[in-house]
């Protein structure tokens, strides 16, 4: 309340302004309302089925109550509620025997509740053998054929005794007698607007609840749907369903469609509302009462009060939701200015117009004819909304569908930019892993070539021997071969490169009469590696140069072992690599940097810190029986040299 209190005084000044402009929207649509409602009583003036005038029967003499009296067709009579004693009309025709080739019929095109008819004395149609003609709101016209037999030549007796129970006045329209041929036509087009056209409809009509039941079941946050399938089922039930004919008891039935007609225009105002976009207040329940107020009645009381009820409280609550929804879409087509609203609000009106001629119909002060409207047009608007709903719906699959197609093409455009920018981003990231590449190998030529390069200058200066000079040459050349081999592709298996080392070590310990015992432990060796690299390699043959180095210089050692094995750890398999030698073993300093200064404890630091450059864990141990180094190559080699630390 306080935020709309807040707005308020900014709203104020555009008040006037929007005023009008609603003024200027709402006066040409209730001017186009009003040639609507001129449209449509001409047009129930002028598409009233013609009949034979020819072969018109006016003139009756009623016996009803007691009492005999001359009326004219069209004729009203007291609403009842028995069956005995019906009004009961006599009149005459006249036949000649010329006119019998095409046989004679009677038709009568209107008439309530039901009627038997009888001519000379013989009945030739009892309308109470079809459910469907006995309903006040169907128009069912009845046609019979006269056997030739029971016609005379010159003046013929016709009886017509008319059913009428409820509350509505007994009518009866006029009756033609005439030849078939002249007859029949008259017969097929009421047929056909007041029998096959409601059918038809109501048949789309039921179509299009299934049709918006499972558009409703497959979105249930839009209760539209299922709202309006709902009101469209009511009303397939109140066409389909055949009502009792006295005098046969009033079945639970007769409830269900009493109470189906201002049910359904309850719902049809629910579905206006929700369609427009409004919530649904909850007094709007109170529109639902008289319907359910009627079905209950009709489940409890006798057949002549559910009708009573009907006539009392369900017209005037079809004609209040209908009024409501005039209003309801009136007020939308204010504000929305759209197409679906229009086209609802012209239905709405047409269908009210159509209910307040049956409304006058009902009164006697439209006395003409007796013609009920309103339920055929109420299911052509039902259809007409349906159809619409259905449309839109169509209309959104199709904008979805374009959406869609929309987002494939943007998807596929961003597609071939990611794979762009993938392209570009593996260029640079291949041109910085060749930059590492050539930046580690630059600084392992100068860590072991250079270093033995600048050895040998020294000592070709110095005027050393040339056994010490071809020494160094060939360490120089040894470390060459090494970083060359390491630039191979071993498709991450480290073996291939461990069987290069095999040779070099091997010729390495033959000058000293040392042998070299290799052996694999497991079948497979050690784990592929994909993410191995160059340099994780060097490393690796690196730590392993210098532990045959020591055994061959320093332990005086005459068997080398070299075991490889993988072991299964709680991440993955992991490899091991062992040289052990028979030397005489040498005394581990506690702290390499305190030791430093010897050769020994210089060899172990680098060999402890080329391990930790590449995730490895070195593990060394020495005794009087020789000296052992352990390897254990991590599980997943890292990609930066700097992953140690």
């Amino acid at each position: 309340m306080s935020e709309i209190a807040a707005k308020a005084p900014t709203e104020a000044p555009a008040t006037p302004a929007r005023r009008r402009l609603l003024a200027s929207r709402l006066v040409p649509y209730l001017l186009f309302q009003a040639l609507i409602v001129i449209a449509t009583i001409l047009g129930l003036r002028l598409l009233q089925p013609s009949d034979p005038e020819d072969f018109a029967l006016s003139g009756f003499a009623l016996r009803e109550d007691g009492v005999t009296r001359p009326v004219t067709l069209p004729h009203f009579t007291s609403s009842r509620y028995s069956l005995a004693d019906p009004p009961f009309y006599t009149g005459v025709f006249i036949f000649r025997s010329g006119d019998a080739a095409s046989g004679w019929s009677v038709f009568l095109p209107r008439f309530s509740n039901a009627v038997e008819v009888a001519v000379n004395g013989v009945v030739v149609l009892d309308s109470r053998r079809d459910a469907n003609a006995n309903r006040p709101d169907r128009n069912t016209p009845q046609i019979a054929l006269i056997p030739a037999s029971l016609l005379r030549e010159g003046g013929n007796e016709i009886t017509v005794r008319l059913f009428v129970w409820g509350p509505l006045k007994g009518f009866l329209d006029t009756v033609y007698v005439g030849p078939d041929a002249a007859l029949r036509p008259a017969y097929e087009t009421r047929t056909l607007l007041f029998v096959t056209l409601p059918v038809v409809f109501s048949a789309w009509q039921a179509i299009l609840a299934v049709i918006l039941a499972i558009m409703w079941l497959m979105r249930r946050r839009e209760p539209v749907y299922g709202v309006l399938a709902v009101a469209m089922v009511l009303g397939v039930v109140q066409a389909f369903a055949q009502a009792p004919v006295p005098p046969a008891t009033a079945s639970r039935l007769a409830a269900v469609l009493l109470a189906s007609a201002p049910i359904e225009s309850a719902l049809v105002v629910v579905f206006g509302v929700l369609f427009f976009g409004w919530r649904w207040p909850r007094y709007g329940t109170l529109l639902f009462v008289p319907g359910v107020v009627v079905f209950v009645v009709g489940l409890i009381g006798g057949p002549p009060l559910p009708r009573i009820l009907f006539l009392v409280l369900g017209i005037p609550t079809v004609g209040l939701c209908l009024f409501l929804m005039a209003c309801v879409t009136a007020a939308a087509v204010v504000r929305r200015q759209d197409a679906a609203s229009f086209m609802i609000g012209c239905a709405v009106t047409i269908v009210l117009v159509c209910w307040i001629q049956d409304m006058l119909t009902v009164l006697e002060i439209e006395t003409s004819d007796r013609i009920f409207v309103s339920r055929l047009s109420y299911s052509a608007m039902l259809v007409a909304i349906g159809a619409g709903l259905t449309w839109r719906f169509a209309r959104a699959l199709n904008q979805v569908d374009s959406f869609a197609g929309q987002l494939v093409t943007r998807v596929r455009e961003a597609e071939e930019r990611l794979k762009a920018s993938f392209a570009r981003e593996e260029e640079r990231a291949r041109a910085a892993a060749l930059a590492n590449e050539r930046t580690r190998l630059m600084r392992d030529l100068h860590d072991g070539l250079g270093g033995q390069l600048v050895s040998i200058v020294a000592l070709s200066e110095r005027g050393s021997e040339g056994t010490t000079i071809t020494d160094a040459a060939r360490a120089a050349l040894k470390d060459l071969r090494l970083v060359i081999d390491s630039m191979d592709d071993i498709g991450g298996d480290l073996m291939l490169a461990l069987g290069s080392w095999r040779e070099r070590a091997t010729a390495q310990l033959r000058p000293h009469d040392i042998a070299l015992d290799w052996r694999v432990a497991t079948p497979q060796g050690l784990p592929l590696h994909p993410e191995l690299r160059p340099w994780h390699v060097i490393q690796i043959v690196r730590i392993l140069d210098e532990a045959v180095t020591n055994a061959a210089k320093h332990a005086q050692a005459r068997h080398v072992a070299v075991t490889i094995e993988t072991h299964d750890g709680s991440q993955g398999p992991y490899g091991v690599i062992s040289v052990t030698d028979d030397g005489r073993g040498f005394a581990l300093a506690g702290n390499c940097e305190a030791a430093a200064a010897g050769q020994t404890a210089r060899g172990l630091r680098n060999m402890r810190s080329r391990a930790a450059r590449c995730g490895a864990v070195l593990d060394l141990s020495s005794d009087a029986s020789g000296t052992r180094v352990r390897l254990q190559l991590p599980q997943h080699f890292p990609d930066s040299d700097m992953a140690a630390g």
